[in-house]
């Protein structure tokens, strides 16, 4: 199946949010450290509720050892910076699907390493999504892909 990756998450909530959506749909998440808060923020407990501890969370210590431990897995990054609606792509089991920093995205370094970049098309003048609903709505058309 596929696993989500959070890139240096700086808001509690959003990340919570989405370990809460990894936990209901039996997904993996990673946090790529350093992340902007700690695991015993009171924003993130109130988020993620009792569903933290049924999350499968990994933590990487960096970009660096999240692609040794993923490697042979293709990483999909969703940014605003793509051109390939994430809809017309095919997603495979194994795919870890990365999503960037709340305030700035992912640095030039990681744009060029990952094996995938895809977009959220959206109106003309709108700038991006909140992460945690871009992550499930990605999420959401990988599983139906996958398990469809």
């Amino acid at each position: 199946m596929v696993e989500i990756a959070l890139y240096q998450p700086d808001i509690a909530p959003n990340a919570a949010t989405i370990l809460r959506m990894c936990a209901c749909f039996g997904l993996t998440c990673r946090i790529i450290e350093p992340a902007g808060f700690v695991s015993g923020d009171s924003q993130f407990r109130r988020a993620g509720m009792d569903y933290l501890k049924k999350a499968s969370l990994v933590r990487d210590a960096s970009w660096t050892a999240f692609r040794e431990a993923t490697a042979g897995r293709r990483s999909v990054l969703i940014t605003t910076r793509a051109t390939q609606p994430y809809w017309d792509f095919a997603f495979q089991a194994g795919d870890v699907i990365l999503m960037g920093r709340e305030s700035s995205g992912v640095p030039d370094g990681v744009h060029e390493k990952v094996e995938a970049r895809l977009t959220i098309p959206m109106h003309p003048g709108m700038r991006s999504l909140n992460v945690a609903l871009a992550c499930a709505m990605v999420t959401g058309e990988a599983l139906r892909q996958l398990r469809g």
